[in-house]
């Protein structure tokens, strides 16, 4: 029989072919706290270092990227640059870091190219990353929140309001109240564990 023509177990309407459409996007991030560790280096390879996991779901990847990495660590506010200048070594070296010496070579303006050479990451990923970065470098002024098409652009790239209070140079506060005179507010929606557009018959 042809995949066509077998019944897909979990909905009983399609076929086992079916592919869903998914109106979300999950995103799981190790917690890396080698500071913890004495004589451990923070290079990452095959050996299990994390000492454990946060995951988090968003419309986007760009939003979901930048909760889960508020959810790792409390001292992070999102996918922020660093300040320092960074080197091609620091790229090329998987370490705990690197995420954010990606962001701050995205701000330093390496090209997605030379980004792939150094780190092999996936030109996707890279594109997705760029887009956050892209977005702080555009609109690093007080606009952001005088702006209701810039406020739901920015936090549907999951930027917070301490986030985005610090790039405007204002307070979460302040982002909060702008984003209550527009009626962006963060509402819930149901997950439904298949990630179909056919209502489940199994659990």
């Amino acid at each position: 029989m042809s995949l066509v023509q077998l019944r897909n177990s979990i909905t009983n309407e399609t076929c086992a072919c079916f592919e869903p459409s998914l109106d979300y996007v999950t995103i799981k991030v190790p917690r890396w706290d080698l500071r913890k560790f004495v004589r451990c280096s923070n290079k990452i390879g095959s050996s299990m270092k994390s000492v454990g996991e946060v995951m988090s779901i968003g419309r986007s990847f760009e939003e979901a990227f930048q909760k889960a990495l508020r959810m790792v660590d409390e001292d992070v506010t999102g996918f922020d640059p660093y300040s320092r200048t960074i080197t091609d070594d620091e790229l090329s070296s998987p370490t705990d870091k690197r995420v954010f010496i990606l962001a701050t070579a995205l701000r330093q303006g390496y090209s997605i190219e030379r980004l792939f050479e150094l780190t092999k990451i996936d030109r996707w990923f890279l594109h997705k990353f760029a887009n956050i970065i892209q977005f702080i470098i555009d609109h690093s002024d007080s606009s952001i929140i005088q702006d209701q098409s810039l406020l739901l652009e920015a936090k549907r790239l999951g930027f917070s309001d301490k986030q985005i209070g610090i790039y405007c140079g204002s307070t979460e506060l302040e982002v909060r109240a702008s984003r209550e005179r527009f009626q962006i507010r963060p509402f819930i929606k149901q997950i439904d564990t298949v990630s179909g557009e056919w209502p489940a018959q199994t659990n």
